[in-house]
C-alpha cells in the first residue's frame, strides 16, 4: 500500500512552545501594564500626537508620487472639464 501523506507541519503558534509564548507573554504584559500604569498614561497624548505624521507616510504612501493613474494631475478627466467651461464662457461675451 502506498499512503501519502500530505498534511503540513502545525504551526509555531500551535505548539507546546508557541502557546507557552503567549501564556508567558500575557503574564508578562499583565504585570508590566499594573505596574507602569501611570507612566504609559502619561504618554498616551504624545503617542496620540506622534501617530497623526506616521499615518500621514504610512497609509498615503507619498500621496501618488510617480504613479500614473487616473488621480494624477492633467488626467482626461480634467482636460473634459476645461473645454465646457470656455465654451460656456463664449456664450457670455
Amino acid at each position: 500500500m502506498d499512503h501519502k501523506h500530505d498534511c503540513e507541519p502545525a504551526s509555531f503558534w500551535r505548539s507546546r512552545y508557541g502557546a507557552g509564548l503567549i501564556v508567558l507573554g500575557s503574564v508578562a504584559g499583565y504585570f508590566l501594564w499594573t505596574e507602569h500604569r501611570a507612566h504609559l498614561a502619561g504618554a498616551l497624548p504624545f503617542v496620540l500626537l506622534l501617530a497623526c505624521p506616521l499615518m500621514h507616510v504610512f497609509m498615503h504612501h507619498g500621496h501618488g508620487r510617480g504613479q500614473h493613474g487616473p488621480h494624477q494631475h492633467g488626467s482626461k478627466g480634467e482636460q473634459n472639464v476645461a473645454p465646457a467651461l470656455k465654451t460656456g464662457d463664449q456664450h457670455d461675451a
